[in-house]
């Protein structure tokens, strides 16, 4: 079995590309049941963001496993297979394990360096968990990028100047009202800021707004009791109130900038509603600004059309778009790049070492048929021996053959983790004659390890 990943991100496809393709909920669990039951698949995992949808997979077969989940992927999208495999890319093997562990380090992020995809990672790894897809390869994979990207952030200093998703573009959007404004340490004093949603992106909305200087705070969410729990975290520091969806044309209107980061399949805030907002406003002054940082997108792209509005989306955000942040420095880069390379090469190091261990056993159980054997022959020969003989002898005989077998071995296993090291494995099997079969038999056995049963998962 071998790691494929199968996926698209900003940086192969456009947003309304990404925003098709986007899955959560009930739909991210049929696209995890349906990959794991297609064929030559033993586990799986998918990572969807506002900046990617890439399907990890465990697979026996490349090229059949490539077609099955790109299908899989284009019919839970409902984009037409022709269109989205221009902007699919795959890795396979080595080079699926340094993808995910690049992109777990923010290294392959619109905002590079940002760490909220470490959280984004640990999430898809949870629900594949939860729906039964996940299995022992994936989940000690998915342990192995976590580990990195904790490195990254504590051994480096790639988030150095605490950027994010969400700070490059508070920061646009700041810069959209007021460009003749200077930079300032607080680009949002002064401005009232209103946050749509409760979740994980709209808590660090609210933090980060706090942070730059916003002079009001107001949390507006489906739940309200969700959404007061949300503003009471920066009540402490900025004036913040919480309501539901229910008057949102009247709570935009009071907002100078608007934050949107809903998991809604659907907009959140309609033309009409942006519309009836700037009749409540006062008819000339800075734009009402729109930062809709969701996928699927929140905001009504007719809203941008509308006088008086100016919206920030996420292709304003990425290289070279206007929110696009200083380049991170580059030795931190090259930092967590060499943590990227110490971790992979460690890890197929390790997976090498595992191949040849079914040879090891398969030696080691036929030694000790030889040395059964042996005594069997002896105790025929020798009728006469007693018992303590006996089994000094059989101790003598077996500490004999692991101290033969102790040297090849351990060899073996260290070279087995250098590049060509399964021709010392093939060479181990054919200088002790060991039977195919045997190695096999223990590989099979060695599958369905203790604790790690074979998962069932309901269609």
């Amino acid at each position: 079995m071998s790691v494929l990943v199968v996926g698209l991100s900003h940086k192969s496809a456009p947003v309304a590309t990404l925003e098709r393709a986007a899955l959560g909920g009930d739909a991210l669990g049929k696209l995890l049941r349906d990959v794991y039951h297609a064929g030559d698949v033993a586990g799986s995992f998918v990572v969807s963001t506002c900046n990617r949808v890439e399907v990890y997979a465990e697979v026996a077969k490349f090229h059949g496993s490539v077609s099955a989940i790109s299908e899989l992927l284009a019919r839970h999208a409902g984009i037409p297979m022709g269109e989205l495999t221009r902007h699919l890319y795959v890795h396979y093997e080595d080079r699926a394990i340094q993808h995910l562990l690049s992109v777990a380090c923010g290294l392959d992020s619109m905002v590079v360096g940002e760490s909220q995809i470490l959280g984004q990672v640990r999430q898809a790894l949870r629900v594949a968990g939860e729906h039964g897809t996940l299995g022992r390869a994936l989940s000690d994979l998915g342990s192995l990028a976590l580990r990195a990207g904790k490195r990254a952030h504590a051994e480096t200093g790639i988030d150095r100047a605490g950027a994010s998703l969400v700070s490059v573009g508070l920061a646009a959007a700041a810069r959209r009202r007021a460009p003749d404004r200077a930079p300032a340490p607080e680009p949002l004093a002064g401005l009232s800021v209103l946050v749509i949603g409760a979740g994980s992106m709209s808590a660090l909305a609210v933090a980060t707004a706090a942070r730059m200087g916003a002079a009001r705070l107001a949390v507006a969410n489906r739940s309200a009791s969700r959404a007061q729990r949300l503003a009471a975290t920066a009540a402490a520091t900025v004036p913040a109130t919480a309501t539901d969806l229910s008057r949102l044309p009247a709570q935009i209107a009071a907002a100078d900038l608007v934050v949107s980061c809903t998991g809604a399949p659907g907009h959140v805030i309609s033309a009409p509603a942006v519309a009836a907002a700037l009749a409540g406003r006062p008819p000339a002054g800075a734009p009402l600004v729109l930062l809709d940082l969701a996928l699927p997108r929140d905001v009504d792209p007719a809203a941008a059309a509308l006088p008086g509005v100016s919206l920030v989306g996420l292709e304003d955000l990425g290289a070279g778009g206007e929110g696009a942040p200083a380049t991170a420095h580059e030795e931190d880069v090259a930092a967590v790049r060499r943590i990227v390379a110490e971790e992979l090469a460690a890890q197929v190091s390790a997976d090498r070492a595992a191949r040849v261990a079914p040879t090891v056993v398969a030696l080691r159980a036929k030694a000790a048929e030889v040395v059964d054997a042996e005594l069997a022959r002896l105790a025929g020969r020798v009728p006469g021996l007693d018992a303590s003989a006996r089994r000094e002898i059989a101790q003598s005989m077996r500490r004999i053959a692991d101290k033969l077998l102790h040297a090849p071995t351990v060899r073996v296993k260290e070279l087995a983790g250098s590049p060509g090291g399964d021709s010392y494995e093939a060479v181990l099997q054919v200088l002790f004659d060991l039977d195919p079969e045997a190695v096999q038999a223990v590989t099979r056995a060695d599958a369905v390890a203790p604790g790690w049963p074979e998962q069932e998962v309901p269609r």
